[in-house]
């Protein structure tokens, strides 16, 4: 059964770095489009950003844009999320998922999601 498992959260100041990585298991993780998501505290979980299946197509959402950036090491079969410039405002949970086809913002859409990694940014 494939699964993914997301690692690399912890505390960070504003203005610092963390880089969060999902391991796929089970399954070449070439074949997915991988996305991330986040869950603020009392908020919806939106989406974050994701890499198309092809490598062809990267998509962030505005306030994130210049920040974070994803990527994938498909021969270790993992994606990445760099958060540099962290914002208080990027604390919660974030889910790495994963789906076969294209990119998709809802977490829904997603046939493969991970359990989390909570990411709290201190002021």
């Amino acid at each position: 059964q494939v699964q993914l498992a997301e690692s690399g959260g912890g505390l960070a100041q504003a203005g610092h770095s963390l880089r969060l990585s999902c391991a796929v298991s089970d399954a070449p993780s070439r074949l997915y489009t991988m996305a991330w998501f986040l869950q603020a505290p009392g908020k919806e979980r939106e989406f974050v950003c994701a890499a198309s299946w092809n490598e062809v197509t990267t998509y962030y959402i505005d306030r994130v844009k210049g920040r974070f950036s994803i990527s994938r090491d498909k021969a270790k079969n993992m994606a990445y999320l760099q958060m540099d410039s962290l914002k208080s405002e990027d604390t919660g949970v974030y889910f790495c998922a994963a789906r076969r086809g294209s990119i998709k913002e809802l977490f829904q859409e997603y046939d493969l999601r991970g359990q989390g990694t909570q990411v709290t940014v201190s002021a």
